[in-house]
């Protein structure tokens, strides 16, 4: 594990480094209260209550969503199909190896991830779950054309960092797995990544920050395929997005990456993006910070 670094974040949760992408797994602010507020809160598993889902987890890396999804739907009953992509078991490996990781599960959660680690897979009455391992934009092509997702969980690299999974091609391939009324929820608040979901035909909402952190505008989003409002219940976690999020679409920060054939190189996809922006007559983001207030470090583009 020589390109991974653990990292202990504020809430007492353990995360990694990557030092590949120069990028932590999760915020140091807490990486369970991340997988809380950011996926397992919006999901509104009770909806799921006694009943079956599918679920598709993109970026596995040390299980935290798949784990708080699993263990709640434990505690309910739910029954789950669930397929999860991820390039390396290294991380997995170190979720297994560490005791305060897996204290934060109920005990089958270990059992499912050690035969995911030494399978791929795991199979009893309630739950069905296969690990497909290598590179997303290869591997979603084996999840059967039938099978949709009432929940995909997107929690890659940031854009920035590994744009591959933010692409205009891969992200139509992802939203063409969704159910009517399926829920796609990503950490990322990133303009690029929302145009492209809405442009793809789902409904764009964001996810409020929690009141322990309100310098945050957003703390991700939740994209609705076949949005019917009528069907949605109240909901405390996500949002219509706000003014501000609505102009954040209308810079250049929202031309998409893109990735034509699907194998890209990071360097290609950012470089192509850049070029595209040079010449794009959309406001600048830059100007769109100064009117909201905003340093550049705030927002993900």
């Amino acid at each position: 594990m020589s390109n991974l670094i653990e990292v202990l974040t504020k809430d007492g949760s353990y995360s990694l480094r990557s030092v590949f992408f120069q990028e932590n797994f999760h915020s140091l602010l807490g990486a369970l209260e991340e997988t809380k507020l950011k996926f397992t809160a919006p999901s509104n598993l009770q909806r799921f209550k006694g009943k079956s889902l599918n679920v598709l987890d993109i970026c596995f890396g040390l299980g935290y969503n798949s784990a708080s999804l699993l263990n709640e739907l434990i505690k309910q009953k739910s029954y789950l199909n669930l397929y999860a992509l991820e390039i390396d078991k290294k991380p997995l490996e170190y979720s297994l190896r560490n005791k305060s990781f897996l204290k934060l599960w109920a005990p089958k959660v270990k059992k499912i991830f050690e035969s995911l680690y030494r399978k791929d897979y795991f199979e009893d009455q309630f739950f069905k779950c296969s690990l497909l391992w290598g590179d997303a934009r290869e591997k979603i092509n084996i999840i059967p054309s039938s099978t949709k997702f009432d929940l995909i969980y997107l929690d890659g690299f940031s854009p920035q960092k590994c744009p591959q999974l933010w692409t205009i091609e891969f992200l139509s391939k992802v939203t063409e797995k969704l159910n009517s009324q399926g829920y796609l929820i990503t950490y990322s608040s990133s303009a690029a990544v929302r145009k492209t979901l809405r442009n793809l035909g789902l409904d764009i909402f964001t996810i409020k920050p929690s009141f322990n952190n309100r310098t945050l505008w957003s703390q991700g989003t939740v994209a609705i395929s076949k949005f019917d409002k009528n069907k949605l219940k109240p909901n405390l976690t996500f949002e219509k997005l706000s003014v501000m999020e609505e102009e954040h679409l209308l810079t250049k920060a929202s031309i998409p990456y893109r990735d034509q054939d699907l194998n890209s190189s990071k360097c290609d996809i950012i470089n192509n993006r850049l070029n595209e922006q040079l010449f794009s007559n959309l406001l600048s983001t830059n100007k769109w910070r100064e009117k909201w207030g905003m340093t550049k470090s705030s927002v993900k583009s």
